[in-house]
């Protein structure tokens, strides 16, 4: 019976998710905030039927050996690289994630980054809060987006969405993908391979999943090849870019600026050398921190859990 199935949380669920389990399972949830004493996880690790990952652990083997009776790991998150998909499936634990339901979102927070890293819109707002606009101190001028190329590395569901909001600015857009799409021209988009997108954009904008071949795609190599007046904008995950080497550029002037949702290491600390620059801004992994996004990411990750303890198709899982 699915109310005899126990699901534990490994971190402060939202009430969506929490209803929803709450009603139909023997849920033990953390809505604390923070981490759950280990001691306590892990004994109700070993019982628990079902795992709602908030994305603050890791799922390996080390884990998957003190829960004998997991049947599911659903995680409020599309990317999963802190799931080890081989360990699970060897253990017969159904993985699930939350694609589609994010994009919206995350392709909002690309856009906006865009045009702050064209438009200086936050160190604006810096130089107003400082006094510095009083004292006839110049901000200096940004960029038109009109008229300029777009490089997306990795167009995905994500990028397809950025597509419109940066033609609505008149930009032209390429891309980079292993495989190229079938839709390019309904897009309205053109295919170029990445040492030539890199050459060509005047903005390069990274939205690839993070994987062995993706860890380290950015480094002095890479910046290398941009354009001293590009810019850079990242909202995929910090590991695919090497920190110090985008420092370096943008210390040197060898790239104009960079927006950045997400940094290696994270958080980061507020010392960090590239906060001491003035072309920089970084937020704090926020591309899919809306009420109505994370409300169904939350739900998305309930269903998943449901399904599987009911042996049927989950809605979103990831397959090796």
């Amino acid at each position: 019976m699915l109310k005899e199935m126990k699901v534990l949380a490994s971190g402060r669920m939202r009430q969506a998710a929490f209803d929803i389990l709450d009603e139909k399972t023997t849920l033990t949830a953390w809505q604390k905030g923070g981490r759950m004493p280990q001691e306590e996880f892990e004994k109700l690790l070993s019982e628990a039927d079902a795992l709602f990952s908030a994305g603050n652990i890791k799922i390996d083997e080390a884990l998957l050996s003190k829960a004998p009776k997991l049947k599911v790991a659903a995680q409020s998150s599309v990317g999963y690289d802190n799931i080890d998909i081989a360990a699970c499936r060897a253990h017969g634990v159904r993985v699930g994630n939350t694609p589609g339901v994010l994009v919206e979102a995350v392709a909002d927070l690309a856009y906006a980054l865009l045009l702050d890293s064209a438009r200086m819109i936050v160190r604006g707002h810096q130089h107003v809060k400082s006094g510095a606009w009083g004292e006839n101190k110049g901000l200096g001028f940004g960029v038109d987006l009109a008229g300029k190329t777009l490089g997306i590395v990795g167009l995905g569901a994500i990028g397809a969405a950025v597509v419109p909001r940066a033609q609505a600015s008149k930009m032209e857009i390429i891309y980079h993908n292993t495989r190229r799409r079938a839709d390019e021209e309904k897009l309205g988009v053109a295919y170029a391979d990445f040492p030539s997108l890199l050459a060509a954009s005047d903005f390069v904008l990274v939205l690839v999943p993070l994987t062995e071949k993706t860890i380290g795609m950015f480094g002095r190599k890479e910046f290398a090849l941009m354009k001293a007046s590009a810019r850079f904008i990242n909202t995929s995950r910090g590991k695919v870019v090497d920190t110090m080497a985008l420092y370096e550029a943008l210390s040197e002037g060898r790239l104009a600026a960079a927006a950045l949702d997400v940094v290696d290491p994270e958080p980061l600390p507020g010392d960090h050398p590239l906060l001491t620059l003035p072309n920089v801004t970084v937020t704090p992994h926020i591309g899919t921190s809306t009420v109505e996004t994370r409300d169904a990411m939350a739900r998305l990750t309930a269903e998943n859990i449901i399904a599987a303890l009911e042996g049927r198709e989950m809605p979103a899982e990831v397959r090796p």
